[in-house]
Parts: C-alpha cells; sequence; structure tokens
C-alpha cells in the first residue's frame, strides 16, 4: 500500500437548532443536536481506527467531548459548501488525502482504508445524489470550487468534474446519509451497535412515552 492519506471529517458543532434541522419533526431540537453529535462520534471513531498521515476535524463551531484524542482541529473556510470542502482540501496540498462528512455514522474503517497506487480519486456517491467521501491523491481545491452542492445532481456533477480533469477514479460503495426520520432508522439498523443507534433508540423510546 502506498502512504496512507490525510482523512479529513468535514462536520459541524453539534447544537440544537444549528444541525439535523430535517429531522424537527419528529424529534426535538435538542435531540436532533444529540444524533448529531452521535453521528460525528462514530464518524471519529472510524476515522481513527483507519490508516492515516493526519487525522483532521474541519469543523464549524467548538469541540466538545466526543473528540476523541489523534485529531488536528482547524475551522472551516467561508462560503458555500463547495469553497468549504475546498479549503479543506487546501491544508492537505502535496499529500494525499480522504474526506468524509458526519453524516454517515454506518462507515466503517475499512471503507476509509484507501490507496492511491493506481488511481488519482476516490469517490464515495450517497444514495440522495450527493457524495460521502472524496479521496485525492493531488489536492486540487478547483476540483470542487464551482461545483453545485445540496442538489440531487451534486455527485455526478463532482465526479464528472474529476473525469474532466483526466483523474483516474475508483468508487467506493454508496451510502445513506443521515437527513431524515426514515434515513435515521435506516442508517441505524446498519450500524446496530454505534452511538447512533443507540442514541436514536433513546430518542424513539422517549418520544413514545
Amino acid at each position: 500500500m502506498s502512504t496512507p492519506p490525510d482523512l479529513l471529517v468535514i462536520a459541524k458543532e453539534p447544537l440544537p437548532g444549528r444541525v439535523k434541522t430535517r429531522l424537527t419533526p419528529p424529534f426535538t431540537p435538542q435531540e436532533a443536536a444529540e444524533l448529531a453529535e452521535a453521528a460525528v462520534a462514530d464518524t471519529l471513531e472510524a476515522v481513527a481506527q483507519a490508516p492515516a498521515a493526519r487525522r483532521v476535524l474541519v469543523l464549524d463551531g467548538a469541540p466538545g467531548p466526543w473528540l476523541p484524542p489523534g485529531f488536528e482541529v482547524v475551522p472551516q473556510g467561508a462560503g458555500g459548501l463547495d469553497e468549504r470542502l475546498a479549503a479543506a482540501f487546501a491544508q492537505c496540498a502535496g499529500r494525499p488525502a480522504l474526506l468524509v462528512g458526519m453524516d454517515t455514522p454506518q462507515v466503517r474503517p475499512e471503507l476509509l482504508t484507501v490507496d492511491f497506487a493506481d488511481c488519482d480519486a476516490w469517490f464515495g456517491p450517497a444514495l440522495d445524489g450527493g457524495f460521502w467521501a472524496l479521496g485525492l491523491a493531488d489536492p486540487e481545491p478547483a476540483l470542487l470550487r464551482g461545483v453545485p452542492m445540496s442538489t440531487v445532481h451534486t455527485g455526478a456533477a463532482q465526479r464528472a468534474r474529476l473525469v474532466e480533469a483526466g483523474l483516474r477514479v475508483r468508487d467506493l460503495p454508496p451510502l445513506r446519509d443521515v437527513d431524515t426520520a426514515d434515513d435515521a432508522a435506516a442508517v441505524a439498523a446498519e450500524a446496530p451497535h454505534g452511538r447512533f443507534a443507540a442514541r436514536l433508540a433513546r430518542c424513539t423510546a422517549g418520544a413514545d412515552r
């Protein structure tokens, strides 16, 4: 295997009213924040167990007790999501990097164990049309700037941008983002032993009382 990449997680501090707003209803803003915290904690645990040159949390907000040791914390850049993703990759100039979000707590360390020996990019499509992972052997922020984000065509547009740049792209398995309550239930079923599934069970039990 070639040199392990930098592993980046782009995330937002799990504060009520600022994260997972599409989970409310049925969940309260506090419960949505608790689910977001569990999601980011599961994601960071998977990253901590995967081989990496550096582990970096690219954070909008302040870290909390959910942050495990071994991570550098850097602030997100300004602008739209494409600009913030581009800024995250700019921190890794000259080194391979794989970036994931906080919306796929079912991710496993083996999915993050990527090798750039025979490709220039890794692409992880999301079932909602976006993408959950993007890896670049030679991070170039321009590959992300201007890609329309948060649409059903975002993933296709981002992958096309890589191909048009002449990169050899390999695909990771598609994963489901947690956006809605139905997503949360499906993702928890995929990873029933994680923090996210446990938190969802407690939130759901509370709603049933």
